[in-house]
């Protein structure tokens, strides 16, 4: 805790945003934390103390004590791309010599057990001032509290703040009852423990979480040199895991939710966090109002410094917590906080000022973060690429065509008289199509890929409608005649380069048909174009993609759309008939527009197939701009499961 805008010891600055936009869920249940975009859940409820506000000199009542419940067990998925660690700063008006209320922190550390399922919580931190004067009376009814934690088998960490030990010491201070009741002795057999420096008030903590370990490290008020080398050898002993570095103060906030270093914090960055890549996020409190800021280590990676604390706020902040829901499929941190205690109707539902501090959402305290994760961590874990799986592997029963782009000089030109084996057996070879003003150099070798490609290398196709190429299958391919009567499943891995222009590129096609519906026998009523392709995998001008076919089973057209997508990426995309009704599926993800009608098989009459051209009205109207990759033809239904990007 501050006081003092400039003392390191004592003085307030001022508030900014507070709580997250909760509040209860009807009479039996309370609205608990969640993700950002996510709808509000039912939990059980907090005790309520009869709608009389429970005074800060109180300690738990025995109907609190009753209804504390059952703590559960802890059970992450640790191999879930998404997981939470709970934040819990300054806690130290609830332990105020004998002005000592349990309850507050006690809800929030219910509430992060019971709820740990809801969010996948792993880990939570505590950032230090657990208490107002460090006496041992205060310390032992905090670390009664943290016994639910401990029940639970829970994994979590604390540290020393300046209320908690004689301010003015370093971290070799020796004995005190901090250390009597947080030191090693509570941790050794903790989940997650890793070790404490030798002077105790330094600790280091693990977990696991998307399937890889994560190092906490809880730093004292004042870490000495020698704690520094402490830490130092443990992120030594473990130089692939990402960290999150917690300490009582290192930023200060300023009026517009900013931060910057105080000067014991510039020095802790100079000193070790700056040449440390591992750290990615530092977390403390000490000051109000909340803030954050983001700096650049000497690798040139950013860590992101935060500052929470909510001491200044009502009932000294009621054992606020801030989760932190880690999301490594979106490359974001969505950033809550609230207060369980309130939530719960633990001041009962009468208190107006309770009430208030339920609705402030300020966009310090309600924040999405975004960490290109494979990016930021590339310095000491990087990613090895998948390796390339043989086509042989890829042969799934069914396989009716294989193609794949690798084993070329990155950025070769094709000759006209290239041919792309047919990786099957089947002999539905590729070649280069005639095409009158088709600029040499329009079709390219390249290495580039899907990262989830079995082959290493794809096809570039430049030049797009004036002067672009496009492949073919050669005029006696067995596909030429397969009308896919058993069901069907069409693959492709494809990029759409940042330079795809709506006006110039839009309806053009990934694979098509050579022949029109109309020379199909289709199209002959009014659901359908005679001149379009009677089957096309095309992009739109919002890039949405377009299977656009005529089954044999019907006289009209039959469409599956996708959604826009987002330009300089890679894509898969695969569509399935079961002989009934077709999906398609974007990077293994089935899309909306999926249309119910029953069809049944494609119509075709012998012609090619065309890859990156697209025909209308008998002649090549289109030519795909961007990269192809492998595509492969099954006759039959796949499940997700089977697909190449699996």
């Amino acid at each position: 805790m501050k006081n003092s805008p400039r003392d390191p010891e004592h003085t307030p600055l001022s508030r900014r945003g507070f709580l997250v936009g909760s509040g209860l869920v009807g009479a039996a249940g309370l609205a608990g934390a969640s993700a950002l975009q996510s709808a509000p859940a039912v939990a059980a409820p907090l005790p309520s103390t009869a709608g009389a506000a429970v005074p800060l000199t109180a300690t738990a009542t025995s109907t609190q004590t009753a209804a504390r419940g059952k703590s559960g067990r802890w059970k992450p998925d640790t191999t879930s791309p998404r997981f939470t660690v709970a934040v819990m700063p300054d806690t130290q008006y609830m332990f105020d010599g004998a002005a000592v209320d349990e309850a507050p922190m006690r809800a929030s550390l219910e509430y992060v057990v019971r709820e740990q399922a809801r969010h996948n919580t792993v880990f939570l931190v505590h950032l230090g001032d657990l208490t107002q004067n460090g006496a041992a009376s205060e310390m032992t009814a905090a670390g009664a509290v943290f016994d639910v934690l401990d029940r639970a088998h829970a994994p979590y960490s604390v540290l020393a703040g300046n209320h908690d030990i004689d301010s003015s010491t370093t971290d070799q201070r020796g004995p005190t009852p901090y250390l009597d009741v947080f030191g090693p002795k509570r941790f050794r057999r903790a989940p997650g423990w890793i070790g404490s420096s030798p002077d105790g008030y330094n600790s280091a903590h693990r977990f696991t979480a998307a399937g890889r370990e994560w190092i906490v490290l809880a730093l004292d008020w004042r870490t000495s040199a020698s704690g520094l080398a402490w830490a130092s050898s443990v992120l030594a002993a473990r130089p692939h895991s990402p960290v999150i570095l917690t300490t009582h103060t290192l930023v200060d906030s300023d009026p517009n939710g900013g931060a910057a270093f105080d000067a014991y914090g510039q020095q802790l960055w100079d000193d070790f966090i700056a040449d440390h890549d591992q750290v990615f996020l530092t977390l403390n409190g000490h000051y109000w109002g909340p803030g954050r800021t983001t700096k650049q280590n000497a690798a040139g990676h950013d860590v992101a410094l935060h500052l929470t604390n909510y001491q200044n706020r009502y009932y000294g902040g009621a054992a606020m917590i801030r989760l932190y829901h880690v999301d490594l499929e979106r490359n974001v941190i969505d950033v809550e906080t609230l207060s369980p205690f309130l939530l719960g109707g633990g001041l009962g539902a009468s208190n107006e000022l309770a009430a208030q501090e339920l609705t402030l959402s300020g966009d310090v305290d309600r924040f999405t973060m975004e960490v290109d994760f494979d990016a930021r961590f590339a310095g000491f874990a990087p990613i090895a690429p998948r390796p390339s799986r043989p086509a042989a592997r890829m042969l799934v029963p069914g396989t009716l065509a294989y193609w794949r782009f690798e084993g070329h000089s990155d950025g070769a030109a094709l000759a006209s008289s290239t041919r792309v084996r047919d990786q099957s057996g089947h002999g539905n070879h590729l070649e280069v199509a005639p095409r009158a003003g088709a600029v040499a150099g329009a079709l390219r070798w390249s290495t580039d890929h899907h990262p989830d490609q079995p082959g290493a290398g794809s096809l570039a196709l430049q030049g797009g409608k004036p002067a672009g190429q496009h492949l073919r299958t050669v005029n006696a391919a067995p596909i030429n005649t397969q009308r896919f009567t058993g069901g069907y499943t069409v693959e492709a891995f494809f990029f759409l380069p940042t330079t795809f222009d709506p006006s110039a590129n839009g309806f053009s096609a990934l694979l098509s048909q050579f022949s029109s519906a109309g020379q199909a026998g289709k199209a002959r009523g009014a659901g359908g174009d005679p001149d379009e392709p009677a089957v096309t995998l095309s992009l739109s001008g919002d890039r949405e993609l377009q299977w656009c076919v005529y089954p044999a089973s019907q006289d009209g057209s039959l469409t599956n759309w996708g959604h826009e997508l987002p330009l300089g990426k890679w894509w898969h995309v695969a569509v399935v008939n079961d002989r009934s009704h077709t999906v398609m599926y974007v990077d293994g993800c089935p899309v909306v527009r999926n249309p119910s009608t029953r069809n049944r098989g494609l119509s075709t009459i012998g012609k090619p197939w065309l890859l990156g051209g697209y025909r209308y009205g008998g002649v090549l109207d289109q030519v795909f701009v961007g990269s192809i990759g492998d595509v492969r033809i099954v006759g039959r239904a796949l499940e997700p499961g089977e697909f190449m990007i699996a």
